[in-house]
């Protein structure tokens, strides 16, 4: 068994900031890919971000030098501070990590609007 808790979402105005995060636990060993995804209404699923556990990071283009993930191997959690956010920012965001298979949170939605 695999549980991820997400934390961090809530309504913030645009240009403010907001930090997600998620902790893994479980069966969960070593974990290959932390990484966010998003989901907006009427829209597919979209990655946001993801970091493997050498560092590497992939960033969508819609997110790069506003959000900024990492994680914390000990912990086995990771985050995403999101900074200058905009109402297009707005969806539900999603915690996934890579082991053998994949393992997804429940989602933690984020408004962004004044």
């Amino acid at each position: 068994q695999v549980q991820l808790v997400e934390s961090g979402g809530g309504l913030v105005q645009p240009g403010g900031s907001l930090r997600l995060s998620c902790a893994a636990s479980g069966s969960i060993g070593s974990i290959y890919r932390m990484g966010w995804y998003r989901q907006a209404p009427g829209k597919q699923r979209e990655l946001v971000a993801h970091v493997t556990s050498g560092g590497s990071t992939n960033y969508a283009d819609s997110v790069k030098g506003r959000f900024t993930i990492s994680r914390d191997n000990a912990k086995s959690t990771v985050y995403l501070q999101m900074d200058s956010l905009k109402p297009e920012d707005t969806a539900v965001y999603y915690c996934n990590i890579l082991i053998i298979r994949q393992y997804w949170g429940q989602g933690t939605q984020v408004t962004v609007s004044s």
